[in-house]
Order: structure tokens, then C-alpha cells, then sequence
């Protein structure tokens, strides 16, 4: 039995995350992130951007979502696949919530910048891969 413990310590370590979305001819399209802003266990995952953005139009038409952690040492590579739903959320107590000290830059008008939004991703499942073992689990509700 997996230890959901055990990868939710992993995933908070990794500084870049990856997030997974679909476009409207159904191809994945992969994307670079800075780690999420916060982390609920292995369950939910909240993750900053422009409303602009073309991840959040295709998520807008298509919430099927991954994200990915990964970590590669010397000599042991470790991997996490979580596969979800991705929502996009504009109210402005999630925004204040998920804010951070050098935001504005990104961020001309601050805080409530209609570009500023909040991605949040419910996992559902994933597959945990360390030494050449792979291991498929559930995301309990």
C-alpha cells in the first residue's frame, strides 16, 4: 500500500512542478510551473497564473488535468503522476489567500488583477515511480 504521507513530503521538497492540460484537438500540452502555492495533502493543489493564459483556456474547455514532481540524484530518480480535475478560481478570497510578496510583478494592478487567477487541481489517482518500480494508487476523497 502506498504511503500518501511519504509522497506528499516528497512533492512539498521540489521546487518545479509540471502541469498537464489538453488542448482542443485532445494532444497533451506540458508546462513548466513554480511549485504550488499550497498543498492539502495529496488531494488538492493550488497553483498561481494569468487568467490570460492559454493553460486556462484549455482548462476552461477541458478540466482532464496531470501534474507531475519529479527528482533525479546521482543514482535514484523519483517520480509522481497525479491525474485530476484542474478548476479555475477568480473570486477575490482565494486570490488574497493564495498572494504572495513580489506578486506584482507579475501582477501590475496587485492582488485583484482580473490577470490573476488560481488554478486548483483535485487529484484523483497516480503512479509513484522509484527504483525501477512503478506503483499506481487512489486519492481517497
Amino acid at each position: 500500500m502506498m504511503d500518501l504521507n511519504k509522497i506528499e513530503k516528497f512533492i512539498k521538497k521540489q521546487k518545479i512542478s509540471f502541469i498537464c492540460s489538453v488542448d482542443e484537438k485532445g494532444y497533451p500540452n506540458m508546462k513548466a510551473m513554480l511549485k504550488p502555492r499550497r498543498i492539502n495533502g495529496v488531494r488538492e493543489f493550488y497553483f498561481s497564473t494569468n487568467t490570460s493564459s492559454l493553460r486556462v483556456k484549455q482548462f476552461q474547455n477541458n478540466p482532464n488535468a496531470s501534474i507531475y514532481f519529479y527528482h533525479k540524484g546521482l543514482i535514484k530518480y523519483i517520480g509522481v503522476m497525479l491525474v485530476g480535475k484542474m478548476e479555475i478560481l477568480t473570486d477575490q478570497k482565494t486570490k488574497d489567500m493564495m498572494w504572495k510578496r513580489g506578486d506584482s510583478v507579475f501582477y501590475k494592478k496587485g492582488v485583484i488583477d482580473p490577470d490573476y487567477c488560481i488554478l486548483k487541481f483535485t487529484a484523483e489517482s497516480g503512479r509513484y515511480y522509484c527504483d525501477l518500480k512503478t506503483e499506481d494508487f487512489k486519492v481517497a476523497l
